[in-house]
């Protein structure tokens, strides 16, 4: 196995540790059966996304795990970066605490349509990576690069946003939130 394979092997380790940690810890238990479901759903996606990448674009994969507020060159970059990744980070603690402290009720049936939300927004997001092999995770312009027009790109200007969106908006309610 290569170092960039290995790599994303240990980033996704790591990221389900963080995840997992910031839902059960303040929810004060893992018996938490909505996280369990929403970090299946979430790392399930994400494993097979991983493995299309290391056979099909590894260069793709090496650009994808060079993410977040240190990989931006400018300033104002870094902040919005700093600020999404401390949004999400509160769109899993909040629900923990909701979790703990019952703030409220969703129904079952909620819950599976917000995973689905969640699955369908990380698919978008995978179509998007085999439709542009410069999709970043960076705002920059690569040497050869050109405008994609064609598969997602031809429904919406930024996709990758739109996907993101999708399984944002479907992590809290995923979450029993």
């Amino acid at each position: 196995m290569n170092d960039l394979n290995k790599k994303a092997w240990r980033g996704i380790v790591f990221l389900a540790l963080v995840m997992g940690l910031l839902l059960f810890v303040p929810a004060g238990t893992i018996r938490y059966w909505q996280a369990w479901g929403y970090l299946t759903v979430y790392f399930s996606s994400s494993l097979l996304v991983t493995i299309y990448l290391m056979r099909n674009n590894p260069a793709l994969l090496a650009k994808r795990l060079r993410a977040g507020p240190r990989a931006e060159k400018e300033a104002t970059q870094k902040i919005i970066m700093a600020l999404a990744s401390t949004a999400f980070v509160a769109l899993l603690i909040v629900p923990g605490l909701d979790h703990r402290f019952g703030w409220s009720r969703v129904p079952t049936f909620v819950v599976l349509a917000a995973n689905l939300m969640v699955a369908v927004g990380l698919y978008i997001i995978f179509i998007v990576y085999k439709a542009s092999p410069f999709t970043s995770a960076t705002i920059q312009v690569e040497k050869d690069q050109k405008v994609i027009s064609t598969g997602p790109y031809s429904i919406v200007r930024h996709p990758m946003y739109s996907g993101g969106l999708v399984m944002l908006l479907g992590t809290p309610p995923a979450l029993g939130s």
